[in-house]
């Protein structure tokens, strides 16, 4: 459906269910693939399930770290001389108490995982698109990130973040012809969330298939048009 022959991208988060499907959809347009996370064990699991280009490479980082974001970026633009697309799907979920009762630790735990992560990626990615004419950045926020809900106001916070950040960039980059936009999940079809919740109906999750196709979208010149959206996938919930 998608062309995306000789395009390097990079996949944050690429030890995850989602990030792994989304990788493997992107190679298998063609792209060359740049697959990143902190778990480095499960990073090179997850790129060899990849029927990627051989030049794709796997680069261990820390996203909530300036210096090992730049370095990240460095090593990608080392290998293939350009950043054509970034994927920022890395991120979490918590439970928690209500707001009088969370810790600090783990409100500041949410905002760098989702949030700080995003922010440190996209800066560190856009000078280099800039200079090449183009770029195109998908950001990962979430359903809750429109309605807060109880028990999770750090995490509806740290995804309201990427909603707004991603506004901003698309505002501040759209005439540099880099289109900056965000999907905003429902609940994902995952082992892990199956495991978290073994009595909900999986089949009105939204699968990571069917995010993976509008991340795509969002990345190919389909979307040429498309800058500062935030789209709804969320499945039959």
């Amino acid at each position: 459906m998608f062309n995306f022959d000789g395009k390097a991208v990079i996949v944050t988060g690429g030890a995850g269910a989602l990030a792994g499907e989304v990788a493997r959809r992107f190679a298998a347009a063609g792209a060359k693939i740049v697959l990143v996370d902190i778990d480095r064990d499960g990073l090179r699991n997850a790129l060899s399930s990849l029927d990627a280009p051989a030049s794709s490479i796997c680069v261990t980082a820390d996203l909530t770290d300036q210096q090992s974001v730049a370095d990240m970026v460095d090593q990608a633009v080392d290998r293939f001389g350009a950043i054509d697309v970034l994927a920022n799907i890395a991120g979490g979920f918590t439970m928690g108490p209500r707001v009088h009762e969370t810790d600090v630790a783990d409100w500041d735990f949410m905002l760098d995982l989702n949030a700080k992560s995003v922010f440190l990626t996209c800066r560190a990615v856009l000078p280099h698109m800039l200079p090449r004419g183009g770029g195109k950045i998908v950001n990962i926020a979430a359903r809750v990130a429109n309605e807060g809900k109880a028990g999770m106001a750090p995490y509806s916070v740290s995804k309201s973040a990427v909603a707004r950040l991603t506004e901003s960039l698309a505002a501040e980059y759209r005439n540099d012809n880099i289109n900056i936009n965000s999907i905003m999940p429902g609940t994902i079809d995952t082992p892990a969330n199956r495991r978290d919740m073994p009595d909900a109906d999986f089949s009105k999750w939204v699968s990571p298939a069917a995010l993976a196709e509008v991340i795509l979208f969002l990345a190919s010149d389909a979307a040429r048009a498309v800058h500062g959206a935030s789209i709804p996938v969320f499945g039959l919930t």
